[in-house]
Parts: structure tokens; C-alpha cells; sequence
């Protein structure tokens, strides 16, 4: 029979689904942090009685406008592109820029709204915001990408600022597209202010932050298992993605003399059954950086590597799975396939990419399961930082900032111990770190909200 808290989070998440419909990402992501915390919400009448939860799903502002550029032969496109603005309680919003065919709304409020707690998490002074364009950068000339983002800044550059809203990189979005954004709004505002994260390290960038969400993945996985006595030496991971949060995975990975047997792209998946060497992943790097080749590409150039098409990870046998490639890649069919091959632990390096039937898979296996708001943190960490030198006209050591990273996503694992085990355990007494990033990162939300009034 059903409780009735989950009467409670069934009837809140129906009112949201009236005002947001045709937004299944954004439900998605509303019903998991509801259902995590509507107890704290319930025991606390503070809370109620200032109707946090229904001020938090609804964005501060929500900005759509139209990018209109020219080709290299002088064809006008227009492009939809949008500003999803949703808390800065904690601090400037602060999210990504996705420049992708799949960019819409539902997506753009699903990714802004996780973006508010994971920030929370890591403890910097940032809200929570997310952004970007229906334009595809794929097989567009440096030009074209270049008065793409000239346009786009136009009027992005109206709502942004270094107190303001600071967007970073995401998918499509990575140096090169920051670098045009960045120099349009120098321009346009005749300012060289920290409005941008991920600019290059000559003009003001972060060292550590490329390689900030891979390696903070690998980190917070790495303190999951520390918590049940165990570590990565000797484990069998596999990663998807072949991109920069995947890149950074397997290098991290491989230092810490884990087996990394697989990346993959949109066609199929490479499996390499001795482990990837540092050889093979700065080949695969070059590849997917500067080549923009594909994945399959990797099995022509080394004996050893074997090409799937069509093929996923989650059919290799492992110890610990890293989905780094985009949301809802891993079904609930998959992640069975992932524990009927041993897997111990699942650390999310991408945005949501397990679905929610998914995450219920491996909570009931007792499987250690790191959801991408505490996993992922590692990259909006490292803007944080980038932020903090940029205000101080300053450029600190790559040690220092790493330091930093690691400091920080030993933090989130411990807020996601406090809120989210003992009673609150899953499956074989595993922490429920699901509940424990949610709640660890409301409540510093909730309370802030409460300290500052009806705004």
C-alpha cells in the first residue's frame, strides 16, 4: 500500500506535470528529487509554510530568443536558443551551454534544475542555471561555428555577467565555441571579466578544468568504494562516451591501475579486453579532439582493440560501469544486463544518463549507484574555482586546483553519507546516495531561500 508521503510526492509531481507538460527530462528529474526529499518537507513545517519545493521547480526566468547567422555561402539559418535562469540563492547561476539538434526546453529546465543542487553540493557560493541552441557545431566550419556564436551573444551577452549568470561548456560547446562566445561579449561590452568558465588558460582559464568532471567521476567512485573497504586497483570498468568527460575518466582510471575495456560514440562501442593503455587513450584523444574521427577508427590502428558496431558497454562484464555520454543511456533492460555481469558500483559522469528504472535495478542489487548531481560535480567545481581566480585576477598551480577538486568531492561524498544511510540504506545496507545528494543539496538551498525572504 502505497505511504503517504508518496500520496504526496504523487499529487505535487501531477500539479508540475499541469504547468509543464511535454517536458518528460524535466518530470523526470523533478519526481527524483521530490521523492527524496518530500520527507524532510513533510517534518518540517517551515518549509511548507514558505512553499520551498514549489518555488523551487519553477525557474527564476526562462529566456528564448532567435539566433540568426550566415554560411559560408551566405545562406541566412535562424536557430532557437534559450537561457534557463533557475536559482541564485547560493550565488550567480551557473550551468553549461549545449549547442545539440535535441536542445529544447524540457531538456534545458531538467538539466538547469539538477544544476541548482549540484552546485549546492560542492559547497561554492553558485546557483543553478543551464543553457544553449538547437545549432548543430557538427560539420560546420570554424566561420560559420564563429558567427553562430557572435549572433548568439548578441543577446545572450544582455543577461550575463561575472555576479550575474556564468554559462560554461557542454555538449557541443567546447573550447573554441567558449573562446568565440567570450571574445563576441569582450567586445560587445568592452570587458574582460570572468563571464565565461572554460576559457583557455592563456586568458583566464582553469588548469585542472578539462579534465575536472572525468577525474572528479573517478574520485567520487573511488570514495564509494573506500566506504565498503574496497578500490580501483585491478577493477574492470567500462566508460561511455569517448568525449572529454570520458577521456578524463579512463585517464584517471588508468592511473590508478584500474582496467578501462571500453569507450564508445553514437555508432558502437570499442572493447579492449587487457585495458586501455596511455598509449591508446592519447591516440583516441587526438582522434575525438583534433580529427574529430570516430571511435571505430581506434580498432584500425591498434591490435587488441575490437570494434562493436552498434554495440554498448553494458554488455561487458565488469566491476564499475561509468556512463559519461549524454542522459537516459542506460535502460532499466541495460542495467540489468550491468548486474547480471558483476558490476559493484555505477558513478554517473554524465547528466541523468541512467534512467529512473535504471537507478532502481541497481539500488536493489545492492549495487553502490553515484548519481551524476554528486558524480558529475567535479567540472561545475572546477568553474567555481575558475570564478574565485578570475575575481582575483589570479592563476593558481594545476596541484593546487586538483587539491581543491579532491577535497571537494571527498565533501559531497560525506554530505551524501550523512543524509543517505543508516535507516535510509538501500539493498545490502548500501548508502542510498540518490537521497543523499538530493537532500544534502536542498537543504542548503531551502535554508538560504528561508534566510533571504519571498524573492
Amino acid at each position: 500500500m502505497a505511504s503517504s508521503t508518496d500520496h504526496e510526492v504523487a499529487a505535487f509531481v501531477a500539479q508540475v506535470e499541469i504547468s509543464s507538460e511535454h517536458q518528460p527530462e524535466f518530470l523526470q528529474a523533478v519526481h527524483e528529487v521530490v521523492e527524496s526529499v518530500m520527507p524532510v518537507v513533510l517534518d518540517n513545517k517551515t518549509y511548507q509554510d514558505a512553499n520551498i519545493l514549489e518555488r523551487l521547480v519553477e525557474p527564476d526566468r526562462l529566456l528564448r530568443f532567435r539566433v540568426t547567422w550566415e554560411d559560408d555561402q551566405g545562406r541566412v539559418h535562424v536557430n532557437r536558443a534559450y537561457r534557463v535562469e533557475f536559482s541564485n540563492v547560493l550565488g550567480p547561476y551557473k550551468g553549461g551551454m549545449r549547442f545539440h539538434p535535441t536542445v529544447n526546453e524540457s531538456v534545458l529546465k531538467f538539466l538547469g534544475f539538477e544544476q541548482v543542487f549540484k552546485n549546492s553540493l560542492t559547497g561554492l557560493l553558485m546557483g543553478g542555471g543551464k543553457g544553449g541552441s538547437d545549432f548543430d557545431p557538427k560539420g560546420k566550419s570554424d566561420a560559420e561555428v564563429r558567427r553562430f556564436c557572435e549572433a548568439l551573444m548578441l543577446e545572450l551577452g544582455r543577461h550575463i555577467g561575472p555576479d550575474t549568470d556564468v554559462p560554461a561548456g557542454d555538449i557541443g560547446v567546447g573550447a573554441r565555441e567558449v573562446g568565440y562566445m567570450f571574445g563576441a561579449y569582450r567586445r560587445l561590452h568592452n570587458k574582460h571579466v570572468g563571464v565565461l568558465t572554460g576559457k583557455g588558460i592563456g586568458w583566464g582559464g582553469s588548469l585542472i578544468r578539462t579534465e575536472a568532471t572525468g577525474y572528479g567521476c573517478v574520485e567520487f567512485c573511488r570514495h564509494m568504494l573506500e566506504h565498503t573497504g574496497d578500490g580501483f586497483a585491478g577493477k574492470k570498468c567500462v566508460v561511455s562516451g569517448s568525449g572529454n568527460v570520458a577521456q578524463h575518466a579512463a585517464e584517471k582510471l588508468i592511473k590508478l591501475d584500474a582496467k578501462v575495456l571500453s569507450l564508445s560514440d553514437s555508432k558502437g562501442c570499442i572493447y579492449v579486453e587487457d585495458g586501455l593503455t596511455t598509449e591508446h587513450l592519447e591516440w583516441i584523444k587526438d582522434l575525438k579532439n583534433n580529427r574529430r574521427g570516430r571511435i571505430h577508427e581506434a580498432a584500425d590502428a591498434f591490435d587488441g582493440i575490437e570494434y562493436r558496431e552498434g554495440g554498448e558497454p553494458w554488455d561487458i562484464a565488469c566491476d564499475v560501469a561509468l556512463p559519461c555520454a549524454t542522459q537516459n543511456e542506460v535502460s532499466e533492460d541495460e542495467a540489468r544486463r550491468l548486474v547480471k555481469g558483476g558490476v559493484r558500483a555505477v558513478a554517473e559522469g554524465a547528466n541523468m544518463p541512467v534512467e529512473a528504472g535504471g537507478v532502481a535495478v541497481f539500488q536493489q542489487a545492492g549495487v553502490l549507484f553515484g548519481p551524476g548531481k554528486a558524480a558529475n560535480a567535479g567540472g561545475v567545481a572546477v568553474s567555481g574555482l575558475e570564478m574565485a581566480q578570475n575575481a582575483g585576477r589570479l592563476m593558481w598551480s594545476a596541484d593546487k586546483v586538483e587539491t581543491q577538486l579532491e577535497d571537494i568531492m571527498r565533501d559531497i561524498h560525506a554530505k551524501c553519507i550523512e543524509h543517505g544511510s543508516g535507516a535510509h540504506s538501500t539493498a545490502k545496507g548500501v548508502p542510498d546516495y540518490v537521497r543523499g545528494a538530493n537532500v544534502g543539496g536542498f537543504i542548503r538551498v531551502a535554508d538560504a531561500m528561508l534566510d533571504q525572504g519571498l524573492w
